[in-house]
């Protein structure tokens, strides 16, 4: 599907784009359906001269028709779908081994806080960086997102994910990084003059990279030289 969708790069992505085309070959279908419907029945009763006009109540078995198979079409595509949001937006979706992350979005910048060696948020050991947020790859991750200002929206494309972001709400998010690279989070809500340039790039690393760039990064916070 990397010809019209972005590449996918989280455990979400091929269920979405599944679930995206089945919908789209069904509308498509029925989109041409009518508009075949429509151009024939123009045709063939269009007005002629002599002709007279014929009324007609219409079809009774062919109304049930029309009307059942989209009604039974939505209801397999919504009882389909809801299991696929509960799974990904349900109050009880985290993992209870997920990885934290917090994310702080202000105009126009994005402020990810990472937890040190120990995992944990909110210990003396925590670290922010500015539009860089780093995950490794096979892990749940699960960000909490919150906002200074406005409503922005984070947006990993090839994870398939968005979210919005809402002042003086804390809204989590959480997904599984399948492949390791760089990628971008867009703000995908219009939130100011700088909307455009409220971009972050993400890393997807291996674990053991990850649990190299953690250290790392604690230990130029104490000031002691790297490795």
């Amino acid at each position: 599907m990397n010809w019209w969708l972005p590449p996918q790069a989280s455990t979400f992505a091929p269920r979405i784009d599944t679930m995206f085309t089945v919908i789209l070959v069904l509308t498509g279908i029925a989109f041409v359906l009518v508009e075949v419907g429509l151009i024939v029945f123009l045709v063939k009763y269009r007005g002629r001269p002599g002709r007279k006009a014929f009324y007609t109540h219409g079809s009774t078995p062919a109304e049930v028709i029309w009307t059942a198979v989209p009604a039974i079409a939505m209801v397999i595509l919504g009882i389909t779908s809801n299991g696929l949001w509960v799974e990904i937006k349900g109050r009880h979706s985290v993992p209870a081994d997920a990885y934290p992350l917090a994310i702080h979005a202000k105009q126009f910048e994005w402020w990810i806080t990472y937890p040190g060696p120990d995992g944990k948020l909110g210990d003396d050991d925590d670290f922010k960086l500015r539009n860089k947020l780093y995950v490794p790859a096979g892990r749940p991750i699960v960000v909490t997102l919150t906002s200074e200002d406005v409503i922005h929206s984070f947006y990993i494309p090839q994870f398939r994910i968005r979210q919005d972001v809402v002042p003086g709400m804390e809204i989590r998010v959480w997904f599984v990084a399948t492949t390791p690279g760089e990628y971008e989070i867009a703000c995908s809500q219009l939130c100011g003059m700088g909307h455009y340039k409220m971009r972050a790039q993400v890393v997807v690393q291996t674990q053991a990279d990850y649990d190299a760039w953690v250290q790392q990064q604690e230990a130029q916070a104490k000031g002691a030289p790297t490795s």
